[in-house]
């Protein structure tokens, strides 16, 4: 069994037990997904239109990290410009722990 989820402007597909990161959500324990765009169970396929009615994806939030380092270098040649800009994006890790799905 698994799902399609959206969130943060992002598809992820998930499974129960799964951990995964996804864009910063607010703080709090536990977090339901209801924006489902499709739901599997063997074999039986089911597709909204965006969005399935009914289907609930709940997960346990691990915690809020920082990815890894970015760097970005800018560098004009013969005017003496140069810049050094560092990002580090916040993410959420996840764990799924049931998908309902709905009639």
């Amino acid at each position: 069994m698994y799902a399609v989820i959206e969130t943060g402007g992002k598809q992820y597909k998930v499974t129960p037990g799964e951990i995964l990161d996804v864009e910063l959500l607010e703080n709090q324990e536990s977090v339901t997904f209801n924006d489902v765009l499709l739901f599997a169970d063997g074999g039986t396929i089911e597709v909204g239109t965006p969005y399935l009615k009914g289907t609930k994806v709940s997960a346990k939030v691990l915690g809020v990290n920082k990815d890894d380092k970015v760097t970005t270098f800018k560098y004009k040649n013969k005017i003496n410009y140069h810049r050094t800009i560092g990002h580090r994006q916040n993410y959420t890790r996840i764990q799924i722990e049931e998908i309902k799905h709905g009639a």
